[in-house]
C-alpha cells in the first residue's frame, strides 16, 4: 500500500483557500486500501487540479491521486476504456491518430478523466450532445466500503448519476469506459464573427444551434451602454480531408502539444487589473474578423487556446481570482443583459468570459447543465467582488438557474440547495453508501453536502 506523504498545501486552480491534506499517489489496485485506512477527516480523490475551487482539497484530511494507466480503445464498438487519472491531454495523443476524438472536451485537456466524469464536464457542443456523463458506457468506483462496483445508466442508474456530477463523494472512480467520436483529421473548420452587443450574439448562437456543432463567445464583460456584450463568437466542425490542403493535409492527424510558454512563478501584483483588461478587450475585439469563414485550425487552438501557456493561473498573482460560472433557463434569457450590466457596472476585469448555449440536462443529480445560457468569469480577487457574487447568485436563484459547483469556491449551502432541487436525493444516497463520511472534501464540508 502507498505510504501518505507529509501534509501538502493544496489549492484549486483559482489559487484561493490553500489547506493541507496528506497526499498519496495509487494505482487502481492500491484504491481500494486506501480508502478503507481513510481517518476521521476522510479522503478525496483528486485528478490535476483543475477545478477552480476547493472541490478536491480535504483539510486535515487525505487526498487520493489515482495514477494514469490505461488506455484502451476498441475501434469497431468506438469506446475507449481508460484509467480515471489520464488526462484528456494524452488521451487525445492516443485517440486522434486513430481517427477519434473524446465527445465533450472543457476547455483545458489537462482534467483527468475520472475528475472530468466527477464534474460532468460540458463542452462547446452541449446543445448537440450534451456532458461527459451522457457518453459514459459504465465506470469502476471503489466505494467507502472497499469494494469496487461497476455502476453505469442501466446498472445501478441511481450511483451512477449521483456519481456523475458529484464531485467525487461517492467513492473514487477508477475506470472508465467512454464512447468516443469518430473524426476525420485533427483539425477543425471554423467561422470567426465579430457581434456588436449582447442582443446580436445571443441571436446568432440560437441560429447555431441548427447550424454548428460546436459555439462559444468571447464577452467583453466592460462594455456597457449600446455596446454592452460585444462579442467574437467562434463556431466550428471537425475537418474531413476533403477541407485540408498544404501543411494541414501533410500532418492530418496533428495531435496537441506541449506548452510553448509558461508564466514565471512570480508575477507583479495588480497585472489584471481594470486599465490593462480593458485595453486587452479592445484589442481583441478589433483584432476579430467581421466574418472569416472556413479557417481550418488544429484541435488544440480551437478547444483549448489557453493550454499553449503552462501556469497561466500566475497571472492572477498571489491573491487568486474565481472563476464564476452560472447557467440561466432558456426561458429566463431576457435576465441575461441585466446581470451582464450589474457586472460591467460593478468594474470587476474579466478578461476571459465565455458565453455558451446549453441543451438539456441528463439525469445527474449534481450535474450542472439545464437548458438555456451559461455565462463563465474568471474575476481577481478583489474587496467587493464577493458582495457582487452574492447578488448574482440571488438573481440566478430567482431565475431557476445555478452555479457550477467545479468552478465554485464560495457559495453558501442555503443557496447551492435553492439551486439544485434533486440535493436531498444526492445525500440519501450518500448516506446509505457512505455512512460513516469516508469521502469529504472542503467543498463538501462548506456546502453540507
Amino acid at each position: 500500500m502507498p505510504e501518505r506523504q507529509d501534509p501538502t498545501l493544496l489549492t484549486g486552480w483559482g489559487g484561493t483557500a490553500p489547506t493541507a491534506a496528506h497526499l498519496t499517489r495509487a494505482t487502481s489496485h492500491d484504491v481500494a486500501e486506501v480508502v478503507r485506512s481513510a481517518g476521521s477527516r476522510g479522503l478525496i480523490a483528486r485528478g490535476l487540479g483543475r477545478s477552480y475551487g476547493d472541490a478536491a482539497q480535504n483539510a486535515g484530511g487525505a487526498v487520493l491521486a489515482p495514477l494514469p494507466e490505461l488506455i484502451d480503445l476498441d475501434p469497431g464498438s468506438g469506446v475507449v476504456r481508460v484509467s480515471a487519472g489520464t488526462s484528456f491531454h494524452h488521451l487525445m495523443e492516443r485517440l486522434i491518430p486513430w481517427g477519434f476524438f473524446v465527445p465533450v472536451t472543457p476547455g483545458t485537456r489537462y482534467v483527468s478523466v475520472g475528475g472530468a466524469v466527477a464534474a460532468d464536464v460540458h463542452g462547446k457542443n452541449h446543445h448537440r450532445v450534451g456532458s461527459l456523463g451522457n457518453h459514459v458506457v459504465d465506470l469502476d468506483l471503489v466505494t467507502a466500503d472497499g469494494q469496487v462496483q461497476t455502476v453505469g445508466p442501466d446498472s445501478q442508474p441511481d450511483l451512477f448519476w449521483a456519481t456523475v456530477g458529484g464531485m467525487g463523494l461517492t467513492g473514487v472512480i477508477t475506470e472508465v469506459r467512454l464512447r468516443v467520436l469518430p473524426v476525420g483529421s485533427g483539425h477543425m473548420v471554423v467561422r470567426t464573427e465579430r457581434l456588436p452587443d449582447l442582443a446580436a450574439v445571443m441571436s446568432r448562437m440560437r441560429e447555431a444551434d441548427r447550424e454548428s456543432t460546436y459555439s462559444v463567445a468571447w464577452i467583453d464583460t466592460l462594455a456597457t451602454g449600446p455596446r454592452l456584450g460585444r462579442s467574437v463568437l467562434t463556431t466550428g466542425e471537425h475537418a474531413g480531408p476533403e477541407d485540408l490542403e498544404g501543411r494541414a493535409l501533410r500532418h492530418r492527424w496533428t495531435v496537441p502539444g506541449e506548452p510553448r510558454v509558461g508564466v514565471p512563478s512570480f508575477v507583479p501584483a495588480g497585472l489584471i487589473a481594470r486599465p490593462t483588461v480593458r485595453a486587452f478587450n479592445e484589442l481583441w475585439f478589433r483584432k476579430a474578423p467581421r466574418d472569416r469563414r472556413g479557417e481550418v485550425q488544429p484541435i488544440s487552438a480551437f478547444f483549448h487556446p489557453l493550454d499553449g501557456v503552462a501556469s497561466w493561473n500566475r497571472l492572477y498573482g498571489d491573491p487568486g481570482f474565481v472563476q464564476y460560472q452560472f447557467v440561466i433557463p432558456d426561458g429566463s434569457h431576457s435576465l441575461m443583459p441585466d446581470l451582464l450590466a450589474r457586472i460591467a457596472r460593478a468594474g470587476h476585469p474579466s478578461f476571459l468570459a465565455v458565453l455558451k448555449r446549453f441543451g438539456p440536462g441528463n439525469a445527474g443529480l449534481l450535474s450542472f447543465p439545464i437548458e438555456g445560457w451559461t455565462l463563465a468569469l474568471d474575476l481577481p480577487t478583489s474587496p467587493g467582488l464577493r458582495a457582487l457574487l452574492h447578488d448574482l447568485d440571488r438573481e440566478v436563484v430567482a431565475a431557476g438557474g445555478r452555479v457550477y459547483l467545479a468552478k465554485d469556491s464560495r457559495m453558501s449551502a442555503p443557496t447551492l440547495a435553492a439551486m439544485y432541487p434533486r440535493l436531498e436525493e444526492f445525500r440519501r444516497i450518500r448516506a446509505r453508501l457512505d455512512p460513516t463520511g469516508v469521502f469529504q472534501s472542503d467543498l463538501s464540508r462548506r456546502l453540507s453536502l
